[in-house]
C-alpha cells in the first residue's frame, strides 16, 4: 500500500477487411501468409514481437535498469513475512503479528495466496526470486496486451505505439506487489467479455468464476472484474431498450441474461476466501473511508507533471479524438469502458495502469480503423491516400510475418536462464546478473543493521513507508509501531501518526502513547529536530538517509 501523505481533501474495432481504393495496381499489393514458405527452424528461431516484448521486459526488470524499482515499495517486506508465517503455521492470519500497537488485533490478510507464493520464493531464492516472479507477471501481461491489440484489428506499428504508452504510464506502479495480478486479469477478462459480445461465444465466460476464485485471494482488485461484467450487462440492457429492431432487441436480451448468470456465479465465487462475507464488508469500509482515501498517496488524483501521468493523459486525448473522429460508431460497451477507465485513472493514481490497459485495448484498434477509413476515402487527398495505403500494406505484411513466428524459443530460453540465475544466487556462469536488494538511498538499510544488532523485543516507531522494510529485516525479534497496512490501523490511529511526523501540537504525548523504545525517521524529518531537543532521547545512529534515536 502507499504511504500516508498530509494533503487536504481534495467503436467497433474488429475490422477484418478493407475496401481497396482506386490507386495504381502495384500500390497496395497483397499480403499472403509467408509462414508456409519458411523453414520450421526459422519460424522457431526468429522471435515474434510479442516474444521480444516479453523477453525485453523480463530482462529489464530483473537484470536491467528497471530492476531496482520493483523493490521500491516496502510493503513487499510484510507480504514475504506473512507468506512465511502461513507456510510455518499452515493457517491464514486473522490477527496482527507485526505491529507493537495493533498486535493481536483483527487483521485481514486478504492477499494471502500471493503472500504464500512470495514467501516460498523468498525462502528458495531470496529477493531475486520475488523480483523474478513479479517481472514475469508484468512481462506476461504486456505481451498478452500486445497480442490482443493485434487480434482485435490494430496495425502492428499502432499496437507497438500504444504498448509503449501503456508501459510508460504503468511504470508508476512497477512494484513487487500483488496488484500485478489485477493487471493480468483485467486483460483476460476484457478479452473474454469482448469475445462474448462480438461473437456470442459463451464458452469462455465459464472461466470468469474460475479465475475470480484466484483473483479474490491474491488482490482486492477482483472488484474491477465485477465492474467490467456490470458494464457489459448495462450495455446489453441499454441496447435492448433502445434497439428498434426486434432481432437486435432479442439478441441483446439474450446477452444480458447470460451476463447475469455469469455475474451472479462470479460474485458468489468471491466469497470463497478465508474471511467469507466479512472480507467484502472490510473492503467496503476501507475504500469508503474518506480520511484514508484523502491521505494515502496512491489513492489521490495523479500529478500530471510526471512522465507516467503524461503518457496516460496522451492515451486519454487519443481515446477522445478516436471516439469523436471515427466514422464507425463506437459500441456502447466500449464507450462505457472508456469512460470508466478515464474516470478511475483521473480519480486515483493507483488506477492509471489498469485504465491505460483498457484504453489501449479499445483505442488502438479504433485508431487503426480510422487510418483504414482514410486510406479508403475517395475524397481524401491523393498524396495522403497513397501514404496511408503504403502504411496499411506495410502493417499487413508485418503482421502476417509476425504471425508466422510461433516458436516462442527466446521466451523459453530467457525463462530458463532466469530460473537458473535465481537458483544460483543471481549468477549465470561467472557473471552476477541478478542482485535484488532494497535501495539503501531510499530505505534505512544501515540503521536497520544497528537495530538488528541492538534491539530485542523493543518497539520501533518509523514512517509508514518504511514499516514493511523493518518488518522484513527485524521480525519476529522486533516489532514496528506502524507500517503501510492502513486498513489495519484505521483513520483515528493515522491521524495521530500524522500529528507526530509533522510535529503538530500534542505530537509528543501521541508518540509516548505508542510506547516506542526506538524512533527511526528520515534525516530531513521534522521529528529529528524535535527529538534532539529532548533529554530522554539520544542519537544511536545517523547517516544521510535516516536518524535512529533510542530512548
Amino acid at each position: 500500500m502507499g504511504r500516508v501523505v498530509d494533503r487536504p481533501n481534495l467503436l467497433d474495432t474488429n475490422i477484418q477487411h478493407k475496401v481497396t481504393p482506386q490507386v495504381d495496381a502495384g500500390e497496395r499489393g497483397t499480403a499472403s501468409d509467408p509462414a508456409g514458405a519458411r523453414p520450421v527452424w526459422l519460424r522457431l528461431a526468429i522471435p515474434s514481437v510479442s516474444d521480444l516484448v516479453f523477453v525485453l521486459l523480463l530482462l529489464a526488470l530483473t537484470c536491467g535498469a528497471l530492476a531496482k524499482g520493483l523493490l521500491g515499495d516496502a510493503g513487499i517486506g510484510w507480504h514475504i513475512r506473512t507468506g512465511e508465517l502461513i507456510l510455518e503455521t499452515h493457517a491464514v492470519p486473522r490477527v496482527d503479528s507485526f505491529s507493537s500497537v495493533m498486535h493481536g488485533q483483527p487483521w485481514y490478510a486478504w492477499e494471502w495466496l500471493y503472500d504464500v507464493k512470495v514467501g516460498y520464493l523468498h525462502g528458495a531464492a531470496g529477493l531475486n526470486g520475488v523480483v523474478a516472479y513479479s517481472a514475469f507477471i508484468i512481462a506476461l501481461t504486456f505481451a498478452l496486451l500486445y497480442r490482443m491489440m493485434l487480434a482485435r484489428g490494430a496495425h502492428l506499428p499502432v499496437a507497438v505505439l500504444f504498448l509503449l504508452l501503456t508501459l510508460s504510464a504503468s511504470t508508476i506502479h512497477f512494484l513487487a506487489r500483488p496488484h500485478l495480478f489485477s493487471w493480468l486479469f483485467v486483460v483476460a477478462w476484457f478479452g473474454v467479455l469482448e469475445k462474448f459480445e462480438t461473437d456470442g461465444n459463451r464458452r469462455w465466460l465459464a472461466w470468469l468464476p474460475v479465475t475470480v476464485l484466484l483473483w479474490v485471494n491474491v488482490h482486492g482488485g477482483f472488484l474491477l472484474g465485477l465492474v467490467l461484467l456490470g458494464i457489459y450487462f448495462a450495455s446489453a440492457v441499454l441496447t435492448a431498450w433502445t434497439s428498434g429492431m426486434d432481432a437486435g432487441r432479442k439478441a441483446a436480451l439474450r446477452r444480458a441474461r447470460v451476463l447475469v448468470i455469469a455475474g451472479v456465479v462470479s460474485a458468489a465465487a468471491t466469497f470463497a476466501n478465508p474471511y467469507g462475507y466479512k472480507l467484502h464488508v472490510h473492503i467496503y469500509r476501507y475504500l469508503g473511508d474518506r480520511f484514508l482515501m484523502n491521505h494515502i498517496d496512491e489513492f489521490l488524483s495523479p500529478n500530471f507533471h510526471g512522465l507516467p501521468q503524461k503518457c496516460f493523459a496522451v492515451l486519454v486525448l487519443i481515446a477522445v479524438a478516436a471516439a469523436a473522429g471515427s466514422r464507425k460508431r463506437v459500441r456502447l460497451s466500449q464507450l462505457l469502458v472508456m469512460l470508466f477507465a478515464i474516470y478511475s485513472g483521473v480519480y486515483a493514481s493507483r488506477n492509471i495502469p489498469t485504465s491505460a490497459i483498457l484504453l489501449a485495448l479499445i483505442v488502438a484498434p479504433q485508431v487503426s480503423g480510422m487510418l483504414r477509413e482514410m486510406a479508403d476515402d475517395p475524397d481524401a487527398r491523393e498524396g495522403w491516400r497513397r501514404k496511408l495505403v503504403r502504411f496499411d500494406r506495410f502493417s499487413t505484411r508485418m503482421s502476417a510475418f509476425d504471425g508466422g513466428l510461433a516458436g516462442h524459443l527466446w521466451a523459453a530460453v530467457a525463462l530458463v536462464l532466469l530460473i537458473w540465475a535465481c537458483a544460483h544466487h543471481g549468477r549465470v556462469g561467472g557473471a552476477q546478473v541478478m542482485d535484488a536488494r532494497f535501495d539503501q538511498t531510499r530505505f534505512p538499510v544501515k540503521a536497520a543493521d544497528v537495530l538488528a544488532a541492538d534491539a530485542g523485543g523493543e518497539a520501533v516507531f518509523c514512517p509508514d513507508r518504511w514499516g514493511g522494510y523493518l518488518v522484513y529485516r527485524l521480525y519476529p525479534k522486533t516489532l514496528v509501531a506502524v507500517d503501510d497496512r492502513h486498513d489495519l490501523y484505521g483513520p483515528e490511529f493515522l491521524e495521530r501518526y500524522l500529528k507526530i511526523v509533522h510535529g503538530e501540537p500534542g505530537w509528543d504525548s501521541d508518540l509516548v502513547g505508542m510506547h516506542p523504545d526506538w524512533v527511526l525517521v528520515p534525516a530531513d524529518s521534522t521529528v529529528v529536530s524535535l527529538l534532539e531537543g529532548r533529554g530522554e532521547w539520544r542519537v544511536a545512529y545517523q547517516d544521510s538517509v535516516a536518524v535512529l534515536f533510542r530512548r
